[in-house]
């Protein structure tokens, strides 16, 4: 009986070794959830037969490979002298599921039990310390360790260098008797990755000197990474020319690295020259080459690139688009958006991503608030920044109450409002002259959604107390301010104070931005303007002289607009249009009927002291006023025209444009430093306030 018992088994525990060695075979099959249940069954009566046969070893093994750790460690307390075999899997397997607890259990019966791990289980343990960011316990175990290897060191260094703490990670790496390149990596990426550029680029000279130290493709993109970092462009050729000499000019890795560190160090043609010898771009190369381009105003190159891309056969990401997207929001091309969400539309871009909230910039910044609407609403589930998006769109396009209203819905959806949405709603108030409604969301910002004010919220509000004459409340708010007021925050003041003509508040608020940015030529233009105003041309003369004395030059008015996918540019008093004959005629002849209709030009912003006519001249050439002429002329009548300037569009051309529209029967847009303008039938939509 007790033989057959046995016999039983045997053959009942070698059918669940089959069992379990099948479904091992198979594991990349996916069972049924009947499969999966007799399965599951099987391993536990195979490992609980395992235990009871005492082999819990074996036990062990099977827990460990199923991932179930905590069974693993309890069984553990089951063993009478557990393998080093098992000690180093449950070890692994702690690592990988960053069980600090647990691993630190098996470490704890590992000094209980008497047994005395090599070299190859304590690295394990110091690299289990390591990933579970506990580093003293890790720095206890390798002080007392009596063996280390190259290993021990470079683990623990690592460690230190990944977590910042970059003079304990020195501190060993100098104490180190022999090095690899791996000890030498780990150094020089920790630099990099905390922002100590020099000392990595120090460290990867002394590397170079170093006899028998070779450099991989990880080390020399760290070193340029920190050649990009800084930037230097001597050091980042420097490192070029050492990959060239060993030989490892052929990594991608590399050329990755090279062509970003020559685009941060403002070199784009070299950065483009390593792009087009790439072998296998991906398309992270791709976006990053065309963010290069945007980043450095080169959008034209950046656009016909993402055209290559497109005919390249790689599918772009949503870094691609958004990046794109972004470029075409900043230059207001909107036929180029268009197409881009074309593109989107047909490879299925993915709605919750902030691809999709690029969308609701782009169309925003281009005054198609409509488009940017639709897209808001076929999102699923707005995220913060689309919110904030259509909100500021909206503030920015003259549609303060659409703004505020989208607030509302933002509050009452549940999404907490951010600084960068208080922003937008506070622009709203300032656009629309809603003081009270401002100094509202202002305080609420604080008090009820417990955000801090910062910099920008108070450059806001005192721009909308200046620009309403406001100033007792404004200079209120300005002494009782938490943080020091920045550039922003006194421009504004100025500003405000150029509208009301307030001298001497205006002097402080230019005294306070000469302290902070002396070789900034607006705010001297800004005084002359108000000095201007007020007939005091001998002041006008002496802000005059400085900038002369400084070299300062004001930044020159610049507008375009496009028609039939051609970029116009038109600088104040510009005469290099091939239709800059036409545009004048025109402007003669619309500047009669203006004045037939009522229209005065505004002198008083002249700065120089002329006869009036000689002023009305200087104001016929600004170059909002040569922009709207060309589209006039060069555009079928009824059709609008879109128009895009620099700097913050002047009180006659604006005037001047509201007459246009009503003369001429047109609907004209001109988007302005600060904001959009909607000119229609002699109105805008900012009601002369802005």
């Amino acid at each position: 009986m007790k033989c057959m018992k046995s016999k039983l088994d045997m053959f009942l525990l070698n059918r669940s070794i089959n069992s379990y060695a099948y479904a091992s075979k198979t594991h990349n099959h996916k069972p049924s959830p009947h499969k999966s249940f007799f399965k599951s069954n099987s391993e536990d009566n195979l490992i609980n037969h395992l235990c009871k046969e005492n082999k819990h070893n074996e036990a062990i093994n099977i827990l460990c490979e199923k991932k179930r750790l905590k069974e693993a460690i309890q069984l553990l307390y089951n063993i009478e002298k557990p393998s080093a075999s098992i000690f180093s899997a449950l070890i692994q397997l702690c690592l990988q599921q960053r069980a600090l607890k647990e691993g630190s259990l098996v470490h704890a019966y590992i000094k209980n039990s008497g047994f005395v791990p090599g070299v190859f289980i304590g690295n394990r343990i110091i690299d289990m310390y390591v990933k579970c960011d506990s580093l003293v316990d890790a720095q206890k175990l390798f002080d007392e360790m009596p063996d280390r290897d190259l290993c021990s060191w470079n683990v623990l260094i690592s460690g230190y260098a990944k977590a910042g703490l970059l003079d304990k990670a020195r501190k060993l790496f100098d104490e180190m008797t022999e090095r690899d390149t791996f000890s030498w990596t780990a150094m020089i990426s920790g630099y990099v990755r905390h922002d100590k550029h020099r000392d990595a680029l120090g460290v990867y000279r002394v590397m170079q000197n170093c006899e028998n130290s070779v450099s991989n493709k990880f080390t020399v993109s760290s070193a340029l990474a920190a050649s990009a970092g800084i930037p230097c462009l001597r050091s980042g050729k420097e490192i070029h020319g050492h990959i060239t000499r060993i030989g490892l000019q052929s990594d991608e890795v590399v050329w990755s690295a090279l062509c970003d560190m020559y685009g941060k160090c403002g070199s784009i043609e070299e950065a483009r020259c390593i792009f087009d010898k790439m072998v296998d771009r991906d398309v992270v190369s791709w976006t990053a080459m065309m963010d290069r381009y945007f980043g450095d105003g080169r959008r034209e190159e950046g656009f016909q690139l993402f055209a290559e891309l497109m005919k390249s056969g790689l599918r772009p990401n949503e870094f691609t688009f958004a990046g794109v997207l972004n470029a075409c929001a900043g230059h207001a091309a909107e036929e180029l958006g268009k197409q881009v969400h074309g593109y989107m539309t047909r490879f299925g871009f993915n709605p919750f991503s902030f691809a999709a909230s690029a969308l609701v910039h782009m169309y925003s910044k281009c005054a198609n608030m409509e488009n940017a609407k639709r897209v808001f609403k076929g999102l699923p589930q707005p995220d913060l920044v689309s919110w904030t998006s259509l909100i500021t769109g909206y503030a920015q396009n003259g549609q303060s109450d659409k703004a505020l209203e989208y607030f509302e819905l933002l509050v009452s959806s549940g999404t907490q409002p951010d600084h960068i949405t208080f922003v937008g709603v506070l622009s709203a108030c300032t656009h629309a002259g809603l003081v009270d409604k401002g100094l509202e969301y202002f305080h609420s910002l604080k008090e009820k959604y417990g955000l801090t004010h910062s910099s920008d919220h108070y450059a806001c509000i005192i721009d909308l107390l200046a620009r309403s004459g406001r100033f007792e409340e404004a200079e209120g708010i300005i002494n009782k301010m938490s943080i020091k007021p920045d550039r922003f925050l006194w421009a504004s003041l100025l500003g405000g104070c150029r509208i009301h003509g307030n001298l001497e508040l205006a002097k402080r608020a230019a005294d306070a931005l000469f302290q902070i940015e002396p070789e900034n030529p607006a705010t001297y233009i800004t005084m002359a303007n108000i000095y201007a105003t007020a007939g005091m041309w001998k002041e006008v003369a002496e802000v005059r002289k400085v900038m002369d004395d400084r070299g300062l030059v004001k930044k020159p008015g610049l507008s375009w607009t496009e028609v039939k996918r051609e970029v116009h540019v038109f600088l104040v008093g510009d005469t290099s249009h091939p239709k800059s004959k036409e545009i004048h005629e025109f402007l003669g002849k619309i500047s009669k009927r203006m004045k037939e209709e009522g229209y005065v030009p505004d002198t008083n912003f002249v700065l120089h002291d002329v006869e009036e006519e000689q002023k009305e001249q200087n104001l016929s050439y600004h170059s909002e006023k040569l922009a709207v002429a060309f589209g006039v002329i060069a555009t079928p009548s009824g059709t609008p025209i879109k128009v895009f300037k620099n700097l913050r569009t002047c009180i006659d051309c604006h005037t001047a444009i509201k007459f246009i529209s009503k003369i001429l029967h047109r609907k004209i847009i001109v988007r302005d430093l600060n904001r959009f303008h909607f000119f229609e039938d002699g109105n805008c939509s900012c009601k002369d306030f802005w």
